[in-house]
């Protein structure tokens, strides 16, 4: 047996900068039989990587000197205390009792073991990296100015939480018409959130309300691309904008990109839907609208369309039945109420409509629109003093609305004096200078005065907000007549083109131009007006077999509308709508009878059983004595017949 034992070796090696190295040469006769039943382990070690073993199958047919050596290299002191032992000779063993093998370290270990280190990495986690932004620290700075930069650059962008706080802070200065300081705050919030729909919508709304529709647009455009298309908001609000800058096609792609954003954007069908009717497109309006309620399921907004769209075809019962669906879809929908109630009223139903105000009013409390429907209903029936007293409670709730007190000025003016209806209409002007009917109202009145003058100067402020609405149509026709009746025809002639440029369907003032020029004797000139006013109209195709069809997508549950849906082409339409009406009768009546069984204590002066008086103590804590407006006598003063003091 031989033996090369290296002088270096010793039995506490080092393991992080010693090695040791022996051979151990047997004989074959020398080697135990069972070393050749068993494998022989190589195990080899670099310096800081898990070891990796070999397995050498030796044959017991050799009959040359067998090498057994394992070639270890451990990766710390504490290891190879612990999984090594020294005989009494200095030879090192390890658990399986094979002489240990030891490899000196090199000197650029650290490089080799860079080479051969295998560097595979994920097909999954490389895709995730692609993804991530790479970050690089700033190396010019130390570690405190480092953390410095990061706290402050955290204090630049304010938390989530405060964009909701800024988008209500600035919802409540529009409401109060600082709309300067609300646009600062959502610039603001565009700047530090531009991931977030919201602030540009609210942005370009407080802009188109003070006709900045050019700013509006590129703020809504800006969104678009912020928000990668992906907001059916914004898009939606955008479709809106260029409808009401006549920009029907453009609106069209608009509502069209809302709904492809989202499917279930009710807004967006509902804004399309109404687009196509003023275009008269009816049919349109009719599928866009069963879209929605296919994607976006029961909706008050869309039903109430579909009942107003009946309602002017002369289809009162299913008019009433889709009504019924719109408040059965939000028991809280004043507009439906109210609409409905607008129906009964065409109907001339008066307690009926009585009843649906006041559901409305029930429904939202401090609605403005509520109020106002309802007092001017009750001025109109005759009911004066209650007309006036609605008209005062809803101006009570909301003290900053400048529709109601143009209306009890007018209601002030028809059955009081001059002098309080302007005051009202001055008060009014002042809450909104921007409100267009509220300048027409006061010049109409003027006019009736007789201050000619002053209702030019009003209705010239009216034209000066805005010269392109249906308001400005309007007041054009109104100014074409106080022309006309005083004796400026050419000047009337121009106003009442210049509002049919505007309204092209208005029909009022195609009949007073052509009365004016029948007035003066030219009746060629007055039936050739006519005739242009028959030749531009707009026709409106209207088709009853829609209903068929339709209502299986409202209410597929009820048997009539499934007895309707087996008539065929050549069924006798008088059958269909007899069918229809007893539906929709029945469903009427169950509907009357719904409102008279919430009926209470009869009120006195409407015979309703709403008692108004204990609704506003209870409900509005408001006292019904208490009333009136609140106008300052000394600027009441200033008011004379005829004259307006720093109008």
């Amino acid at each position: 047996m031989h033996y090369f034992v290296p002088t270096s070796s010793s039995t506490s090696p080092s393991p992080a900068n010693t090695s040791s190295f022996s051979l151990l040469f047997l004989s074959p006769s020398q080697i135990p039989e069972n070393l050749y039943k068993l494998p022989a382990k190589i195990h080899i070690g670099t310096h800081g990587i898990s070891g990796q073993s070999f397995l050498i199958h030796p044959t017991s047919s050799s009959k040359n000197t067998s090498l057994c050596a394992v070639v270890d290299k451990s990766s710390s002191g504490v290891s190879s205390q612990k999984n090594e032992s020294t005989n009494d000779e200095g030879e090192e063993f390890n658990k399986e009792g094979v002489l240990v093998v030891r490899r000196p370290l090199l000197e650029n270990s650290d490089k080799e073991e860079e080479k051969t280190y295998p560097a595979t990495i994920d097909a999954g986690l490389s895709k995730i990296a692609k993804k991530m932004p790479i970050f690089e620290p700033e190396r010019s700075e130390s570690s405190s100015s480092t953390s410095a930069a990061a706290a402050a650059r955290a204090q630049e962008k304010p938390l989530a939480v405060n964009l909701d706080l800024s988008l209500y802070r600035a919802k409540v200065l529009a409401r109060n018409f600082r709309y300067k300081d609300a646009e600062k705050i959502l610039e603001k919030c565009t700047a530090y959130w531009p991931e977030d729909g919201r602030s540009y919508v609210a942005l370009g709304k407080i802009l188109s309300k003070q006709s900045k529709l050019s700013e509006a647009r590129i703020v809504y455009e800006k969104g678009c691309q912020a928000t990668q298309g992906e907001n059916a908001y914004i898009w939606q609000c955008w479709a809106v904008l260029e409808n009401r800058l006549g920009n029907v096609r453009k609106a069209r792609e608009l509502f069209d990109a809302a709904t492809v954003a989202d499917k279930k954007h009710v807004a967006a069908w509902h804004g399309w839907a109404n687009l196509e009717i003023k275009q008269g497109n009816i049919s349109k309006a009719r599928n866009l609208l069963a879209k929605g309620l296919k994607f976006c399921g029961r909706n008050e907004y869309i039903y109430q369309t579909l009942a107003l769209l009946e309602a002017k075809a002369g289809r009162y019962e299913q008019a009433r039945y889709l009504f019924k669906q719109a408040t059965i879809s939000n028991s809280k929908s004043c507009a439906s109420w109210l609409a409905w109630g607008q129906l009964e009223i065409q109907q001339e139903r008066f307690p009926a409509a009585r009843k649906l105000f006041e559901k409305a009013v029930q429904a939202s409390p401090k609605n403005r629109f509520a109020w106002h429907v309802w007092g001017v209903f009750e001025a109109g029936v005759g009911n004066i003093e209650r007309g006036r007293k609605l008209l005062k409670i809803g101006h009570a709730l909301n003290p900053r609305d400048p529709v109601l007190l143009q209306s009890l000025g007018l209601l002030e003016y028809k059955h009081s004096s001059a002098n309080l209806a302007r005051a009202l209409l001055r008060r009014a002007s002042e809450l909104d200078p921007r409100h267009q009917p509220v300048w027409i109202a006061w010049g109409w009145m003027e006019w009736k005065e007789g201050n000619t003058t002053t209702a030019r100067e009003l209705y010239q402020r009216a034209l000066s907000i805005d010269a392109t609405t249906e308001s400005a149509a309007r007041c054009l026709q109104a100014w074409g007549v106080l022309e006309q009746r005083a004796g400026n025809l050419s000047a009337a002639r121009r106003l009442f083109r210049a509002s049919l440029n505007i309204n092209s369907q208005s029909y009022v003032t195609w009949m007073t131009w052509a009365q004016l020029e029948e007035d003066q004797g030219d009746s060629e000139r007055a039936e050739e007006i006519r005739n242009l006013y028959f030749q531009q109209r707009t026709e409106v195709v209207d088709d009853a077999s829609w209903v068929t069809g339709f209502l299986d997508i409202i209410d597929p549950a009820l048997d009539t509308v499934k007895r309707l849906l087996n008539f065929g082409q050549n069924n006798d339409n008088n059958r269909l709508t007899a069918t229809l009406r007893n539906m929709n009768g029945a469903k009427d009546s169950q509907s009357n009878q719904q409102l008279e069984s919430s009926v209470g204590r009869e009120d006195t002066d409407t015979g309703s059983g709403f008692n108004l008086d204990a609704f506003l103590r209870e409900k509005l804590s408001l006292d019904p004595l208490k009333l009136d407006v609140n106008l300052d006598s000394q600027r009441l003063g200033r008011f004379t017949r005829g004259k307006i003091n720093g109008a």
